[in-house]
């Protein structure tokens, strides 16, 4: 049997991570996930999507409240990990955890760090306006992803890119760049590169609010917001007193005229026929969804709603 490792993770992008070390040689010992919480209008108990390949796979799954407790330190030792491998957990690993297994804990991160540490890389590097991103296997630390490099790998960022999208192309980058960096780290062969504080960047954590489309921004800006927040917390705005969720959208150099939040028509060769004036440019609308309807494209959209063009939004 391999090294032992223990998984700490929970969200969609950790899946490709886990799933990864499940076919390699390595043994996967424990998973760690966040615990279950409500969703939906019924509030019902939903397990993350690491909790699912962890059922599906038969691996034991540990769900802890709080890892700073002597319980969960001495749970994790009674393991034996060689290795921890951490991807979006959720939790900063104390230093009572960190130096339990033989070698060490490395972490992998969706961005090119030390470029947007924190809660939400990926939709940081949209809101940016970064053309390229990537994935960092670091060697953690106490601190908020500051841990030394152990290696990165650059991917490129397409205009349609939203953090759904790349949320799962990183997923697999990590992985494979994971598997690349195991057999160098457990040999011996890797040193670990510290990180330049100076060129540090942080990310918060995206809210439902952070979606509200204020329309006096540039239209560059709203765009970039509408992919960020693809597919959630998604970008919104209120029409008739009514929800408006935006799932697609283009910024347009045209001119803006008129008044801010207004819905225009467009003409040819515009590569979309409905847009939103801005602070600056017009956004042009592709893809909508008003509360309790479906999502649809917005040509459909406005042959239903025909005092749709013309209306103010916000």
């Amino acid at each position: 049997m391999g090294k032992s490792i223990i998984f700490m993770g929970t969200p969609e992008f950790a899946v490709p991570v886990l799933s990864h070390l499940v076919r390699s040689s390595y043994h996967v010992a424990a998973v760690y996930t966040r615990p279950d919480k409500g969703a939906g209008r019924g509030r019902q108990l939903g397990s993350s999507p690491v909790k699912k390949l962890a059922l599906q796979q038969g691996i034991p799954i540990i769900q802890p409240r709080t890892l700073k407790s002597a319980e969960v330190v001495k749970e994790l030792a009674s393991l034996g990990p060689d290795l921890v491998a951490v991807a979006a957990f959720g939790y900063i690993l104390p230093g009572e955890l960190l130096s339990v297994p033989k070698s060490g804990c490395l972490n992998v991160h969706p961005s090119l760090l030390p470029r947007h540490r924190g809660a939400s890389p990926i939709a940081d590097t949209i809101l940016s306006g970064d053309a390229v991103t990537g994935v960092s296997i670091i060697l953690m630390d106490e601190g908020m992803d500051s841990g030394p490099i152990l290696a990165r790998r650059k991917v490129d960022i397409s205009p349609e890119d939203t953090t759904g999208s790349l949320t799962g192309r990183l997923g697999v980058e990590g992985a494979e760049l994971l598997l690349e960096v195991l057999p160098k780290w457990f040999a011996g062969a890797l040193e670990p590169r510290a990180q330049d504080e100076g060129e540090a960047t942080y990310s918060r954590l995206v809210t439902t609010e952070d979606g509200e489309l204020e329309w006096q921004l540039a239209a560059v800006e709203l765009w970039r917001r509408v992919r960020a927040f693809n597919p959630w917390p998604s970008c919104y705005t209120w029409w008739k007193g009514r929800r408006l969720k935006i799932h697609g959208a283009t910024a347009l150099g045209e001119k803006a005229r008129g008044q801010v939040g207004r819905v225009v028509a467009l003409p040819e060769p515009a590569p979309v026929r409905v847009g939103v004036v801005a602070g600056q440019g017009i956004l042009g609308l592709c893809r909508v969804q008003l509360e309790g309807k479906r999502e649809i494209s917005i040509d459909e959209f406005v042959r239903g709603q025909r005092d749709f063009v013309g209306s103010v939004l916000g």
